[in-house]
């Protein structure tokens, strides 16, 4: 590697470009564009040759930049090798776990909490995911379990253990008008300003939602999507709009939002964890899901 050359600029070099845009890039690496653009002239200077041809929307690689992406690529496969095992060898096993908060609100604490206690030289490692990262964590092993709506099917080698099965409510700012009723109707959520999760990571929520509406010959009116629980339901609360969630999520948040009941409401969404079919013989794993289904039962 060049003297001075540092990981963390290889790793933002590939996915420059794998995304072959640097605004895309820096969305998908969680830094600011001009960060990220920092970055790359920063390895450019080390290695002493331009890596990339700027155009108007999009990036190529110079014949340098396709040398080092090739080389980036198995350095990088290397060193996270090392990293696993320097873990395995020092902290004992590991089990990494997907969860989002609107849905593993209440449960995910108590299953952590009494499994490190029967195992305590397990290291539990919590990642904050969409339902779409959780379900490419689990296809590619990065992720052991994910906390997340249960697939209807057993698909893409996954098995599901059912835990809970939240009913929707409608989640609105407490002086909302709404707020008086003790049940709203389809035709009254598709009156007003609806806030949801953005489609591209949650589509199940989106297709549930929007569904729902339409089965009732409503259209709904989108005035926000957001990529977090914690993100929407600050947007309700400023009385940006009103937002359908599960009981489960409202959890989170028991005293700032007003929740209502629907009349002719979805189906209840169905929380599982999910796992790799082939680890049926691992018992941590086992045990771990197993203080999810309890924990279920005890908010049951």
């Amino acid at each position: 590697m060049v003297p001075g050359m540092e990981l963390r600029q290889l790793r933002y070099f590939v996915a420059v470009a794998e995304q072959g845009n640097i605004s895309r890039a820096a969305k998908s690496i969680f830094l600011t564009q001009p960060a990220l653009s920092r970055q790359i002239k920063a390895l450019e200077e080390e290695v002493g040759q331009c890596l990339l041809e700027r155009q108007a929307h999009s990036i190529r690689l110079t014949p340098v930049g396709e040398a080092l992406l090739r080389e980036a690529h198995d350095l990088l496969l290397h060193a996270e090798q090392v990293l696993e095992r320097v873990r395995s060898t020092g902290s004992g096993p590991r089990l990494r776990v997907g969860y989002a908060p609107s849905l593993a609100a209440g449960l995910l604490s108590v299953a952590v909490g009494n499994f490190t206690q029967a195992h305590p030289n397990t290291h539990v490692e919590l990642f904050d995911l969409s339902t779409a990262e959780m379900l490419a964590g689990l296809e590619s092993e990065k992720l052991d379990v994910a906390l997340c709506v249960g697939q209807q099917r057993q698909t893409r080698g996954l098995k599901w253990t059912p835990l809970v099965r939240a009913p929707w409510r409608l989640a609105v700012n407490r002086n909302h008008p709404l707020a008086r009723r003790s049940q709203v109707t389809p035709q009254q959520v598709a009156g007003e300003s609806l806030l949801v999760y953005c489609q591209r990571d949650y589509p199940e929520y989106w297709d549930t939602i929007t569904g729902w509406l339409h089965d009732h010959r409503q259209r709904p009116r989108i005035a926000g999507e957001y990529d977090g629980a914690e993100n929407l339901m600050a947007a309700v609360e400023s009385g940006l709009g009103v937002a359908v969630v599960t009981t489960q999520m409202a959890r989170l948040f028991p005293k700032r939002v007003q929740l209502i009941t629907l009349s002719s409401a979805p189906e209840p969404v169905c929380i599982a964890a999910g796992r790799r079919a082939n680890r049926a013989d691992d018992k941590p794993l086992a045990v771990f899901v197993e203080e999810l289904r309890k924990a279920a039962l005890a908010f049951g």
